[in-house]
């Protein structure tokens, strides 16, 4: 008896075929370019509405570029990958199906020397790291963080999801990615996969060598659900102008209170920290007694405002009496 065929289609091999219908005119490279930050554009604007101008009219000189015909490809190339990455979730685990297309069209050989590390390698890697480590982490904090500094295609980031899913964890809700790439088609790979694979993440296009940051990708769950609110990513520390502007576009009354900040910042006059008072040396002529009754020294108040602590006063404790001394301004080290 024959084997019947597999009615549903391949459809890593219908984006193939689709960019190379569209590129009759254009560079195989260049339409793959143009259909990954097209489809990029189309999620990120659905949640980032900071960004929504500029890669909006982005967008539309992409698209402007082809006539209709082939315009409509690229929406048919999109809901393959979607089919595609939602096939590779629920009947075996996350894969990197943008990777593939990207060797398969033979595009690693033509720019940049770019290869990808397989499959098969990531997943070997991942699967060492996830262990009782990565699940004490989630009990203690009820999530794990991850960052990949060059994320290529995001071959690493789709291994760890599998990883994950194998210890029988959630990375919808259990894990948070920072992702980065110098280099934007990777950028957009990486971001397009993270974001239809539902994980929270921001893709950041920037060199994670010289900590420069281009521009920022947050995936529809991470702002969704609340992480940007829960865990900060970034290459550094530092305060990001972005995240700040998604926060306030996200919750008005965030907004409104950074505005009353702000005013209030700009009302207060700056303060001038007066100096300190230098210290007294204190040297063997200083006293002759090999044991003194009482060694002190005098420090002058005078200088230091009324409105400003002085650097030594101390918060006053219930202690037994002191004997008054003659004058006021004199503070004891030590008394024998």
């Amino acid at each position: 008896m024959s084997k019947q065929a597999d009615p549903r289609p391949d459809h890593r091999k219908e984006i193939i075929k689709l960019i190379r219908q569209a590129s009759y005119s254009r560079d195989t490279y260049q339409i793959f370019n143009d259909w990954l930050e097209m489809s990029a554009i189309s999620i990120s604007n659905t949640v980032d509405f900071t960004h929504r101008e500029e890669r909006e009219a982005r967008y539309m000189d992409l698209i402007n570029n082809y006539d209709k015909k082939h315009q409509q490809l690229f929406p048919q190339m999109f809901a393959h990958l979607v089919e595609a990455l939602e096939e590779k979730a629920q009947t075996t685990a996350p894969e990197d199906v943008l990777g593939l297309i990207f060797h398969e069209l033979e595009l690693h050989n033509k720019y940049k020397g770019q290869f990808f590390t397989p499959q098969a390698v990531s997943d070997m890697m991942s699967q060492m790291v996830c262990g009782n480590e990565m699940q004490s982490a989630i009990t203690e904090q009820g999530f794990i963080s991850v960052c990949e500094p060059c994320c290529g295609s995001g071959v690493m980031v789709t291994s760890f999801l599998k990883a994950m899913k194998l210890e029988n964890l959630n990375y919808c809700t259990q894990l948070v990615v920072t992702a980065i790439d110098v280099d934007l088609k990777c950028v957009h790979m990486t971001y397009l996969q993270l974001a239809l694979y539902g994980v929270p993440a921001v893709v950041i296009h920037g060199n994670s060598i010289s900590c420069e940051e281009y521009s920022r990708w947050y995936t529809p769950v991470y702002l969704l659900n609340g992480w940007i609110w829960r865990f900060r990513c970034g290459i550094t520390t530092k305060f990001c102008v972005e995240d700040e502007m998604i926060k306030c576009a996200l919750e008005p009354t965030y907004a409104a209170m950074r505005q009353v900040e702000a005013l209030i910042a700009e009302s207060t006059p700056p303060k001038s920290a007066p100096d300190p008072p230098e210290s007294p040396i204190l040297t063997a002529n200083d006293h002759e007694s090999t044991q003194p009754e009482q060694m002190s020294f005098d420090v002058d108040f005078e200088g230091f405002r009324a409105s400003e602590p002085s650097p030594l006063a101390t918060t006053p404790k219930k202690s037994r009496a002191r004997p008054q001394t003659a004058d006021s301004n004199q503070l004891t080290l030590f008394e024998v």
